[in-house]
């Protein structure tokens, strides 16, 4: 039996496979902040445990670039597709202060491409030597080693530049480094559990697990791209994949990798609700009757997290806007590009959809946007009922990618 674990702020997830992939058991307990592992013992055992987890906020990331349309950007945007949230962006030499201010748990730094200049990145590096917080640097290759001695810190990961050259992206060695520097450093520093299981079984930051199920999914010799979108209570996350390079023709200063993913952290269910209401408001989704009423929702459910409703009506509403607040923002990001074919399947996740009687005010809301309806006029919508993107990401990256297809195929079929 293999054991897939989500540590979230809210609720520990898990889902109990055999070894083919297929899903015997799911459950969920409210996660144990003080000490995570009794929510997640609560849960069971099994021979094999995969864990991943985003409690205490999951991973806060600083991107320290060069010059914002191209350094910079390729570190957003890299760091966005790694699982992180992105809480400070610099372009050209960075404020120290206002890095601190933004609390990241690293930074990510790049600039220059192979062989270019070296001057800002150099003096970032200065800079950046009298901050605690571990960084992963991914700049100018020609500049690493002079960086490194300038940084002078034993939390430091070098790996290869984000942007070798001008509109190539390299995103996957800057990934790598950046999960690793998140389970060396940032899930020790949460003080989330006393004891060392809970980093033996982390294996990943959970938006990274869920962008690697999604991955899979995409590769399944599908239509269109895939597009999940997950609700949660204190954040809305938007994946997408396409299993073929999308965008032909588009020239952009740095390129979109394949699999994308946003994170809007005032977007939510619980925590964030006042958010949804005043975001909705301002883009105009909602009256100022309704607004006014939802307010008052919204409130009732930031000051009480943990909060059940008897009735899913007002949940499914916030969760509506939510989707279309965060699907709006992340075509944003993809210059309205998912894949010459828009979304072949929309994905619903989180508890608000699992648990409700029927999502299809949810699906009427997202296809009669007048920004969402290009994109979604053909896609085919479900729920991921069992939450088992989650657990095929973290098959898929333990070494068992058969498994996580299995899994996948299983729960999304054609």
């Amino acid at each position: 039996m293999i054991l897939c674990l989500d540590v979230g702020s809210t609720w520990t997830k898990a889902a109990l496979l055999s070894d083919s992939g297929d899903l015997v058991r799911t459950a969920q307990h409210p996660t144990t902040l003080d000490e995570v592992m009794r929510g997640v013992d609560a849960l069971g055992t099994a021979s094999s445990v995969l864990a991943c987890s985003s409690a205490g906020g999951g991973l806060r990331l600083a991107v320290v670039g060069q010059e914002r349309v191209v350094s910079a950007e390729a570190g957003y945007r890299v760091a966005l597709s790694a699982g992180a949230k992105v809480v400070f962006v610099s372009a050209g030499p960075v404020d120290v202060r206002a890095l601190r201010a933004a609390a990241p748990d690293l930074v990510l730094l790049v600039g220059g491409t192979d062989g270019g200049d070296e001057t800002v990145l150099l003096e970032n590096a200065r800079r950046l030597s009298r901050v605690a917080v571990p960084i992963v640097l991914a700049g100018n290759a020609s500049a690493r080693a002079s960086a490194l001695s300038l940084l002078q810190s034993r939390k430091v990961v070098a790996t290869d530049n984000v942007l070798p050259d001008v509109g190539s992206l390299n995103p996957d060695p800057a990934r790598r480094a950046i999960r690793a520097a998140f389970l060396d450093h940032v899930i020790g520093g949460k003080k989330l559990s006393r004891g060392p299981r809970f980093r033996r079984l982390v294996r990943a930051v959970t938006p990274d697990a869920v962008l690697a199920g999604v991955s899979r999914l995409a590769a399944q010799d599908r239509e269109g791209a895939v597009l999940v979108v997950d609700v949660g209570g204190a954040t809305t996350d938007v994946y997408s994949a396409v299993s073929t390079v999308d965008s032909v023709g588009v020239e952009r200063t740095v390129a979109l990798p394949p699999d994308r993913r946003t994170v809007e952290g005032d977007l939510g269910m619980r925590w964030s609700a006042p958010g949804v209401v005043a975001e909705a408001l301002a883009e105009r989704l909602i009256t100022a009757a309704e607004g006014e009423f939802l307010e008052a929702e919204a409130r009732k459910r930031a000051a009480d997290v943990s909060w059940i409703a008897d009735d899913s009506t007002v949940d499914l509403r916030l969760a509506s806007l939510a989707a279309v607040l965060a699907v709006r923002r992340h075509l944003r990001l993809v210059d309205g590009q998912l894949g010459p074919q828009g979304a072949g399947l929309l994905v619903l996740s989180g508890g608000v959809f699992r648990h409700a009687p029927s999502v299809a005010s949810v699906e009427e809301t997202l296809r009669g946007d007048s920004v969402l309806r290009p994109v979604l006029k053909s896609a085919a919508v479900t729920v991921d009922k069992h939450y088992v993107l989650a657990p095929a990401g973290l098959l898929a990256e333990s070494g068992r990618p058969e498994v996580a297809d299995r899994l996948l195929g299983a729960h999304f079929a054609d």
